[in-house]
């Protein structure tokens, strides 16, 4: 089958499922199918639909099909000394491009690099009357004043199936270094915002149990001069590079633990100047993002921790097992619900993407 063959075929199927107000389910490898409100309906498997595109290391831009697996897509990246310099978690071998985008995630490089929409530069979606829309840049202008190619990044596929994607890449840097201090957690995030306000190659940092890992990229003589005025002690290259890979797929004991336990975990979002959470003492926490990230492994009520990322400037997301009944994500304030619904109305009418995948009532 032609991959021309295969968006009609994807194009009559969403056609047949909005006749008949049959819901479907968005899938690619299935790797992030934990995340989010419980899948509902029937697959739509997009694994068929894959390859890259285009890819012009010159011009650092790469278009591949939803069904691409990452590992492809990384692989040729590589070998033109480039990245997706927002790291992507995977979790999982079978992880392809569409997922990515709809799940939105990045990894330890995103408090410097930016995230995942920062690098989307075009995207074609299918709405639920099969048609293929095309927005970005290089296409056409966006609906309603908003950059639809964006706004896909994290929807978790409610407001259609994204054929195709366009993403902006970097070169990697040509030194890195990772260097570990023994630091409390006031101090960990006392150190990490005065270090923010230098001129200093910081690309990753993350707390844990008494020690602050910190990764430094970039020129040669500006990673060794930092290295020299943070101090610390510094790690192999090879172990960096797979400690940095293991808290990036949430192999790093604290997300392996609660794994292990069936234990909630939390991602809480707050401003980087945030303190040291007391509100939660009995349990274990992992910062990352200069402090801008928080992970909270215990079963905690949901209540009192949205409550608490709200007091705070930010917002907590039930990111792995719990109870999913009182919502994963952060409750939307009604002025932003309305904007969600509109989008969903007009992309989805029927109502059959992912229903309830984000929102349950979405």
């Amino acid at each position: 089958m032609t991959m021309a063959d295969q968006v009609k075929q994807f194009s009559e199927r969403i056609l047949d499922a909005t006749v008949h107000g049959t819901p479907l389910r968005l899938r690619g490898g299935g790797s992030k199918d934990w995340y989010g409100q419980a899948p509902a309906g029937e697959v739509l498997d997009t694994r068929a639909y894959r390859g890259i595109i285009a890819y012009e290391p010159t011009e650092l831009v790469m278009t591949a099909r939803c069904g691409t697996p990452m590992r492809e897509l990384e692989q040729a990246l590589a070998a033109q000394g480039q990245m997706l310099a927002f790291e992507p978690p995977h979790f999982g071998a079978e992880a392809t491009v569409g997922g990515m985008l709809a799940a939105g995630l990045s990894g330890p490089r995103r408090a410097t690099a930016g995230a995942l929409r920062d690098f989307v530069l075009g995207a074609v979606l299918m709405d639920g009357r099969g048609e293929a829309l095309r927005f970005g840049g290089q296409v056409m202008k966006n609906v309603a004043g908003y950059d639809v190619s964006r706004l896909l990044a994290g929807s978790m596929g409610m407001l259609g199936l994204v054929l195709e994607v366009s993403l902006k890449v970097l070169p990697r840097p040509l030194a890195e270094t990772t260097v570990r201090l023994a630091l409390t957690q006031e101090q960990a995030l006392l150190k990490l915002n005065q270090w923010a306000g230098q001129p200093l190659p910081l690309s990753a940092s993350a707390w844990h149990g008494g020690e602050l890992t910190l990764r430094l990229s970039g020129a040669a003589a500006a990673v060794a001069a930092a290295v020299r005025l943070i101090g610390g002690e510094v790690l192999a290259q090879e172990s960096a590079d797979q400690w940095w890979l293991a808290l990036r797929e949430q192999q790093h004991a604290l997300f392996e633990t609660a794994q292990a336990e069936g234990e909630a975990l939390w991602r809480l979002s707050l401003p980087s100047t945030t303190a040291a959470l007391a509100n939660f003492p009995e349990a274990d926490q992992l910062i990352e993002w200069g402090g801008a990230q928080r992970w909270v492994r215990g079963n905690l009520d949901a209540q009192r921790m949205r409550a608490c990322a709200e007091s705070l400037g930010g917002h907590a997301t039930l990111f792995r097992a719990g109870d999913k009944e009182a919502g994963v994500f952060q409750p939307l304030a009604p002025a932003v619900h309305t904007i969600h619904r509109n989008l969903k109305q007009y992309f989805d009418p029927a109502g059959i993407f992912n229903p309830g995948r984000m929102y349950q009532d979405l």
